[in-house]
């Protein structure tokens, strides 16, 4: 398998279990046909939202939608940590952007004569579908998602509206186009939302490896880093347990992993907002990506041992 398609250990059956209270049926309905109905409504207003002039007014607008579509699906939410990074932090040049081999770029390629200052590059641990709207809720952005996406009903046309970067991960040959548009985004100050382990994990335990192809963007675009640790958490028993009912992994159908979400009682999405990473803080995108994995994955310790996977 390439390493562009990395896979998971986790399973629906070994991983997407709630082992909490769950929600009656008819009211689990209601919240799937709300959350479904208020992500329409995102579609269908895209298009004025995107008129909007001041950037600040649009920034606002969004996270507030976004929170309400997690909370429509039923899901509560948690934001930890200081305000996320919005770019301006100052490049540094030099040899950075040519070190770790091989993928075209550097400084001259995706870059000319900005006027303002680089975007932010942010990444954080992919666990589901949920993942989106979450992160949204904290810093909007650009997304880079899979082409599949695209042809999904309803979250695809809104993913597109919204500017979404879209990679077909089954050619490797676009993999350096694909670092490029993400260079040129964040040169031209654009923030952009990568989920770096290329696949969705449980939430059990640390996860996957970061990939550093989108690391090297942010090098060439002299973007800083901001990395996110996204968890579910489940309802009593145990509210701090991670919550498999969010886990969106392997082959789990979209509607089956829709049903279990608004069915799980008590779910609560929890976001922490951790310390920027600079632009030149280390030297390669290998190490960047290492950086910032590491980084996203520090709390994992305080996980129970059985929860992590082998």
């Amino acid at each position: 398998m390439s390493h562009w398609l990395p896979a998971s250990p986790c399973t629906p059956p070994g991983c997407a279990v709630h082992a909490g209270p769950a929600r009656h049926p008819l009211p689990a309905a209601a919240l799937l046909l709300a959350g479904c109905a208020l992500t329409l409504a995102g579609v269908l207003c895209a298009p004025l939202g995107l008129s909007l002039t001041d950037g600040a007014r649009r920034e606002r607008l969004i996270r507030c939608w976004a929170h309400a579509v997690l909370r429509a699906f039923g899901v509560r939410v948690r934001i930890t940590g200081p305000p996320a990074a919005r770019g301006g932090t100052p490049a540094v040049r030099g040899g950075a952007a040519g070190i770790g081999g091989g993928l075209p770029g550097g400084p001259g390629s995706a870059v000319g004569i900005r006027a303002g200052p680089p975007g932010v590059l942010v990444v954080a641990n992919h666990v589901s579908w949920l993942d989106i709207p979450l992160v949204a809720a904290v810093c909007p952005g650009r997304m880079l998602a899979k082409s599949d996406i695209r042809r999904w009903p309803v979250l695809g046309p809104l993913a597109a509206l919204g500017g979404t970067l879209f990679v077909e991960r089954e050619r490797l040959r676009s993999l350096p186009a694909t670092v490029r548009s993400l260079a040129s985004a964040l040169h031209g100050g654009a923030r952009v939302v990568v989920f770096p382990e290329g696949s969705t994990w449980c939430g059990r335990g640390p996860g996957g490896r970061f990939r550093p192809a989108a690391f090297q963007a942010a090098i060439d675009a002299g973007a800083a880093v901001q990395p996110l640790r996204i968890r579910y958490l489940g309802g009593p028993p145990d509210p701090r347990a991670p919550a498999g009912a969010a886990a969106f992994v392997g082959d789990d159908p979209l509607t089956a992993s829709l049903w279990r979400v608004v069915r799980a009682a008590g779910l609560t999405a929890e976001i922490r907002v951790l310390t920027p990473i600079p632009a030149g803080a280390v030297p390669g995108r290998r190490e960047l990506a290492r950086l910032a994995q590491s980084t996203v994955a520090s709390d994992s310790a305080n996980l129970p041992a059985a929860s992590v996977h082998h």
